[in-house]
């Protein structure tokens, strides 16, 4: 019997605020671990977790043990961690024998609307109207990759900052800078921040910044 590879999934990564002090950086779980420790020591700072890809606040459950906790923040990196490919890149393959007749990557079936038009011309070309519509998503992934890189780098920026500094002086002219791409502009309105948050809203829109 043949035996499936493991599957793996992608570091889910988050970096912790206590108030303005970045506390813990790194996968979940020993994020969670770190959090644990210092909230049970301080009761009064509020906490932040941020995903690093993304910026959206991670709710942990901090009830419990260490390892209780390192067991919950394990379950919750697992349905969230995996990422979407890059361009150019394919979807992780199930082990073992292909059904007839099935594509070579898992598919999700969802409703599309479209014109007759558009069906008459999917529906001509090679493989028909799924494999089409699948070789123009990629296409447009590949040709539209460095400007969706920048898209997502300034949405993450933008939400760490607005949840981080948004009574920070200069911050609304900084989130103009973000949005035009001015490096230097928005270094300069963001260094009297406090060190941490500054640093962090640094690295996250660095891919949208030119210098």
């Amino acid at each position: 019997m043949a035996m499936s590879e493991p599957v793996t999934t992608a570091t889910f990564s988050c970096t912790a605020f206590m108030g303005s002090r970045r506390i813990a950086s790194g996968p979940l779980p020993e994020v969670a671990v770190a959090v644990k420790e210092l909230v049970d020591r301080d009761q009064i700072s509020p906490v932040l977790v941020f995903d690093d890809e993304t910026s959206e606040v991670v709710d942990l459950d901090l009830r419990g043990t260490a390892e209780q906790v390192r067991r919950h923040a394990e379950g919750l990196a697992a349905s969230r961690g995996v990422r979407a490919p890059e361009p150019g890149q394919d979807a992780a393959e199930p082990a073992g024998p292909r059904g007839p007749g099935r594509p070579r990557l898992g598919v999700v079936a969802r409703e599309v609307t479209l014109l007759p038009r558009h069906w008459q011309w999917l529906g001509s070309q090679p493989g028909g109207a799924s494999a089409a519509l699948r070789r123009l998503v990629d296409e447009a992934r590949r040709t539209h990759a460095g400007r969706d890189r920048v898209r997502r780098a300034q949405e993450a920026a933008y939400r760490f900052m607005s949840a981080m500094a948004g009574d920070e002086p200069g911050f609304e002219e900084a989130t103009r800078a973000l949005f035009a791409g001015n490096l230097a502009v928005f270094d300069a309105l963001v260094e009297p921040w406090p060190p941490d948050v500054r640093d962090h809203a640094r690295k996250l829109a660095a891919p949208a910044l030119l210098p």
